[in-house]
């Protein structure tokens, strides 16, 4: 055994990259779980091919994950990694510009053959010519060195060389002292009914463990503390396991069932996938021929009194768009969750982005007005869907929960609510005539929250007429008289002008900064490390987030005109300063990128700089 000096870190951020087969998005998820076990704070950013079969060994192939784990709270998954871990040449030369100079890079010596340099379009190794003498090299020989370990096992090369991601997770648990009994259970659950697959990937495992602990390769391991938080049940979680779980918090909330109809898509498919897990809390899921069946399904789950829910991506969205319509008309709470990604069309099916913001808000025809919040991180994609149910079953309309790639994705720790400070959701389902003459009157609003009354198929005395023609206000008969028109046209606007959401909060800690940093969504974690190591060069800029995005907070023009500038950011061409522009007629200045990745803390601190400049 060798002796190993330990340094201590206050953070690190590590990317596995390789192909799509070589098992990067799990070896990063279980070396996620034993950080989140270690109490760090993390963030992750995992990083798919756009493709679904991308040819092996290219650089269009390359699935990476990105993890940021440290001793204090974070916002992030980091900007320039300290560690690679490259299965093969693609997955190294497609990292590489992102990695810090001096970063240690664990290289599968392996896969340096003439055959896959030649797939990159190179013609010498850049293990030798000179490519990484900026970096602290360990090359490890990761396949050959499982197949040996798996020597004993009943299996064939193909299956034993698989359990390399096995080999580099256990390497980088024994250089950041990781304890693998979690990755060991998760192991035996995964392959329970595959002994000797178990066996072999456990083997692995402590094979590169072990290696780390007798190879002279690396004289120095790392311990990173855990991150202080407020006391609690902490689980790790990601977006859309978030967002699943709020769902069914809600309509446990509620009272009422939860039904799902949805079209698989990427990256909203885990929500369906999850939920259909749940059968126990009175969870249905439909899985549709297409996007149209799966929101009219839901659609009428709604219209029978349970929480209806559609999910999708951008693409759906936009199939989605008549029915969406047909619940403004009808007035019954459904919710619409779009995890965003990379358009237009097919676009970028793997890679976030945040361009459907005007889609949202505008993208029926006629008159249809819907509520839109938008989730700031993986863990506050719970509360958003709470939220999100609230506003629906309140007010009797859609409401579109703008998620992303990056939320739905992207893991961090997750304080477990007590379920006793999860407010009730009161469906107030109708129950009788609300007539004058006792009739029941469909449309005869609650003079607060202009909802109409919610009442379910069969009930008696309750009959009346659904569809997408006009009705009568009151009544509830169809209707061509143009007055009405106008009327049940302004109705409807002003229920959803009328939502009770919380003011905007505006983090400026002198009060007297002259620049505001505003965004939305998923930008918070990036635009928030900005603003921190900005104030930490002794400058003073405010911040503030908005998670309701119609109606927005009723304080928003207030807060917009109390700075001289005001910069949003956003993973689009400028939808949010348009409508801060045009709403509120102040000068919202956009820095906008659509890469397909999420913005990072460097881009953020210069480009408050540079406004910061504009404002002296």
């Amino acid at each position: 055994m060798v002796e190993n000096k330990t340094v201590r870190l206050d953070r690190v951020i590590v990317r596995f990259a390789g192909d799509s087969g070589d098992g990067m998005q799990l070896t990063g998820d279980r070396f996620t779980w034993e950080s989140a076990a270690n109490g760090n704070d993390l963030s992750t950013l995992p990083d798919f091919p756009a493709e679904i079969r991308a040819p092996q060994g290219t650089l269009p192939g390359v699935s990476a994950f990105q993890i940021h784990f440290a001793a204090h709270d974070i916002f992030t998954p980091g900007d320039s990694p300290d560690v690679l871990v490259a299965m093969n040449p693609a997955a190294l030369m497609a990292s590489l510009p992102l990695l810090k100079p001096g970063a240690e890079i664990i290289v599968n010596t392996d896969e340096f053959t003439k055959r896959n340099l030649t797939k990159i379009g190179l013609t010498a190794s850049p293990l030798d010519d000179g490519t990484l003498a900026n970096f602290s090299v360990h090359p490890v020989g990761l396949t050959s060195l499982t197949v040996e370990a798996l020597a004993g096992f009943d299996l064939g090369k193909k299956d034993a060389e698989r359990a390399k991601n096995m080999f580099a997770l256990g390497l980088l648990s024994w250089l950041y002292h990781r304890d693998l009994a979690a990755t060991e259970n998760f192991l035996g659950e995964k392959f329970a009914r595959k002994p000797e697959i178990l066996k072999a990937n456990i083997a692995a495992l402590h094979a590169g463990y072990n290696y780390g602990d007798t190879t002279e390769d690396f004289v120095v391991r790392y311990e990173v503390a855990p991150a202080p938080m407020p006391t609690g049940t902490y689980r790790n979680i990601s977006g859309n396991l978030a967002l699943s779980y709020g769902l069914i918090t809600a309509a446990r909330q509620a009272g009422i069932p939860l039904f799902l109809g949805s079209y698989p898509i990427t990256p909203a498919s885990d929500i369906l996938h999850e939920l259909s897990r749940h059968k126990n809390f009175n969870v249905t899921t439909f899985q549709a021929e297409d996007e149209i069946a799966g929101i009219g399904a839901a659609l009428g789950a709604a219209y029978g009194g349970a929480l209806g829910v559609t999910t999708t991506s951008g693409p759906g969205l936009a199939l989605k768009s008549e029915t969406i319509g047909l619940a403004v008309a009808l007035e019954v709470p459904l919710l619409v969750v779009d995890v965003q990604r990379g358009g237009p069309s097919t676009g970028l099916p793997t890679k976030t982005e945040q361009a459907d913001l005007l889609q949202a808000l505008y993208g029926r025809n006629g008159e249809s007005p819907v509520a839109v919040i938008a989730p700031k991180s993986p863990a506050d994609c719970f509360d958003a869907a709470i939220e999100a149910a609230r506003i629906a079953i309140t007010y009797r309309t859609p409401v579109l929960l703008l998620s992303d790639g990056y939320l739905a994705n992207g893991q961090e720790p997750w304080r477990i609510p007590d379920l006793d400070t999860v407010p009730a959701i009161d469906p107030a389902f109708a129950d009788g005539p609300n007539g004058e003459d006792g009739e029941f009157l469909p449309f005869l609003r609650d003079p607060h929250t202009l909802a109409r009354p919610w009442a379910i198929p069969g009930t008696p005395g309750l009959a009346h007429r659904i569809g997408g023609i006009e009705k009568a206000d009151r009544t509830g008969n169809i209707s061509y008289d143009p007055d009405n028109h106008d009327t049940m046209v302004r109705l409807r606007q002003a229920k959803i002008d009328g939502i009770d959401v919380p003011d905007l909060e505006v983090d400026d800690p002198t009060g007297d900064a002259e620049l505001l940093v505003i965004g939305w969504g998923s930008t918070f974690g990036p635009i928030t490390a900005g603003v921190r190591r900005v104030r930490k060069e002794g400058k003073k800029v405010a911040q503030a987030h908005l998670r309701h995005l119609s109606p927005m907070p009723r304080n928003t023009g207030e807060v917009l005109r109390s700075y001289r500038k005001v910069l949003v950011p956003e993973m689009n061409l400028g939808q949010l300063a348009l409508l801060l522009r045009g709403r509120y007629l102040v000068d919202a200045v956009g820095f906008n990128q659509v890469r397909g990745l999420p913005f990072n803390a460097p881009q953020m601190q210069d480009v408050i700089n540079e406004m910061l400049e504009e404002v002296r």
